[in-house]
């Protein structure tokens, strides 16, 4: 029996669901990137996070990341290559209840220096 899906910690839900050509793109599908895909490539590729970094903040493993970012990066491949609509909708997430000292609420390379300076003081000590 397969291991259940854990669920992945996102900080917010995006503010913009749909992205449509300009040019129309009338009776082609929608390409469906989940919101877990979405909060992996806005943290490594916007917040310049790391996989592993990604994979603390998600509350998932690395090797996870890896799988999400990549099947992100493909969705967003077949939009611009192809011009078809994207919707982020779905999938496997628990947003972020804004208590965790690694909240990205508001301000993720905020918390993030600060974990990094807190984790430095504790090694010099």
């Amino acid at each position: 029996m397969p291991r259940p899906r854990k669920c992945r910690k996102v900080c917010c839900l995006p503010n913009e669901k749909e992205f449509i050509p300009a040019n129309g793109c009338a009776g082609r599908p929608f390409i469906i990137m989940t919101v877990d895909e979405y909060e992996t490539i806005r943290l490594i590729d916007k917040e310049g996070f790391s996989q592993e970094e990604c994979g603390e903040y998600m509350h998932i493993a690395r090797t996870t990341v890896q799988q999400i970012y990549t099947s992100a990066r493909k969705k967003l491949a077949e939009t611009l290559a192809e011009g078809r609509p994207l919707k982020i909708e779905g999938g496997d997430y628990q947003l972020c209840d804004g208590k965790e000292h690694t909240c990205g609420c508001g301000g993720c390379r905020k918390h993030r220096r600060e974990r990094i300076q807190t984790s430095e003081t504790e090694e010099s000590s």
